[in-house]
């Protein structure tokens, strides 16, 4: 089972820029599909972005599309999340995780710990 660790989020402005990194442990990383999810304060978690597990397939929650983009290194097996043109809105704590599928996105394993991003006005 793949573990999960999420890091370089942190506290912004509007309208700038993150890059999140999920760093996975162990060989068969290449095989997942990866996905990256989102939990503000009070609400549900909620999808943001998955990739397929070659890196040829996306997809994006209609929030965040055009301004955030889902990529993998497998070599790394490491998944990314480029945020751009953030909002107060995107505040939330992020997460990573395997997903069955980018269209069905039940998770398949673990959670990360999550990594907190915060955008203010």
């Amino acid at each position: 089972q793949v573990q999960l660790v999420e890091s370089g989020g942190g506290l912004v402005q509007a309208g700038a820029s993150l890059r999140l990194s999920c760093a996975a442990s162990g060989r068969t990383f290449s095989s997942y599909v990866m996905g990256w999810f989102r939990q503000a304060p009070g609400k549900e978690r909620e999808f943001v972005a998955a990739i397929g597990s070659s890196g040829d397939s996306t997809n994006y929650a209609g929030s965040v599309k055009g301004r955030f983009t889902i990529s993998r290194d497998n070599a790394k097996s490491t998944v990314y999340l480029r945020m751009n043109s953030l909002k107060p809105e995107d505040t939330a704590v992020y997460y990573c995780a395997p997903v069955h599928s980018i269209w069905t996105l039940t998770p398949v394993g673990s959670w990360g710990q999550g990594t907190q991003v915060t955008v203010s006005s």
